[in-house]
């Protein structure tokens, strides 16, 4: 399906379909194709197809990249055909895992508030806050939703604003701002004969869509491409001509975090690492009729992985391991701002 093609034209069940064939054909891919399906099928309403793709991702011999949001999203699905009592022991899981991924959280707090749990939603999004904005300065772009979300939640309930609610509203970048966009009072104004009335609900809609819109530019990171060492000595010792490109393990593991903070200073939100394989560059390679020694591949390379699931955020969560594969703590490794003097 073409990213512009209108929602409304969409067969979600045969896009699904499609989906599950290419997960057979990509295996490595099968999280992400999986539960993209997934969400096509609740889309057409067959809600109990999408709950056996949850299960069957769940169950996967393999294990998953991100067993939290897979059930996460199927305690949202199961919520809404009947199966409440389900959904929330699902969630009540999700909580007590603590995963390190916002997705998880947002999923399960929007769940709870859609059924007017807004306790519940308000105390899910703050623990998830709590857990991965805690002593974060800069909070990742990945977890804008989790501090949006939670102000949304206590300004339906009345809360008074905190720091992080403070936070979101510097975070969000609309003409229209987080309490107008959230206000409790807002109502359709379907019986009034001001049209001044009308343009007001008219211009909050054009915001709230439009930071819809952002949020939809970007969904997947601009990701850095990133060889592991054994993978490094491997692809050059194939393609000699791509040694212009990486002096060294060393040198390149600390040019990408450089080209990381390079545009994180330029503003530019969502990044991710990508970490490349001579096998999957090979076969990228010869998908595009081309030589994998060809430089002008790589950052093509890069963004496909990205478009396919395999980015990593960047920077990590407070704690979380150095991107570069060393097993360190990344504040100890090359988020210390210097330049690394052994390989990622």
């Amino acid at each position: 399906m073409r990213p512009d093609t209108p929602a409304e034209n969409v067969d979600h069940s045969a896009e699904a379909a499609r989906l599950e064939r290419t997960a057979g054909l990509y295996p490595e891919d099968a999280e992400a194709l999986l539960l993209r399906a997934a969400a096509h099928l609740e889309l057409s309403g067959d809600r109990a197809a999408a709950t056996a793709l949850y299960d069957r991702l769940l169950s996967s011999p393999a294990g998953l990249d991100g067993p939290a949001l897979v059930r996460a999203l199927k305690a949202s699905n199961l919520w809404e055909y009947g199966h409440e009592a389900e959904a929330r022991a699902i969630i009540d899981g999700v909580r007590t895992a603590a995963p390190r991924d916002p997705a998880p959280w947002v999923i399960a707090a929007e769940a709870l508030e859609a059924h007017d749990e807004l306790e519940a939603a308000q105390e899910t999004f703050t623990e998830g806050a709590r857990l991965l904005l805690t002593g974060v300065t800069e909070p990742p772009y990945a977890t804008h939703p989790l501090l949006y979300g939670r102000h949304r939640v206590r300004r339906m309930l009345g809360a008074p604003h905190d720091d992080w609610d403070r936070l979101a509203d510097t975070l969000h970048s609309m003409p229209v701002t987080l309490d107008e966009l959230h206000d409790p009072g807002r109502v359709w104004s379907l019986g009034s004969d001001d049209p001044a009335d009308l343009e007001a609900e008219i211009s909050l809609l054009r915001a709230e869509l439009g930071a819809h819109r952002e949020a939809l530019s970007r969904p997947f990171p601009v990701a850095v491409l990133h060889w592991p060492a054994d993978e490094l000595s491997e692809l050059l010792d194939s393609y000699p001509a791509l040694a212009d490109e990486y002096p060294s393990p060393a040198e390149h593991s600390a040019t990408v975090e450089d080209a990381l903070r390079e545009l994180a200073a330029s503003g530019t939100p969502n990044l991710g690492v990508v970490h490349g394989t001579v096998p999957s560059y090979e076969a990228f390679a010869a998908s595009e009729a081309a030589s994998p020694s060809d430089a002008s591949l790589l950052p093509q390379y890069a963004t496909t992985l990205a478009a396919r699931g395999r980015a990593t955020a960047w920077p990590p969560e407070r704690g979380a391991e150095c991107w570069c594969g060393s097993g360190r703590p990344y504040a100890e490794c090359h988020g210390t701002g210097a330049r690394a003097a052994e390989a990622g």
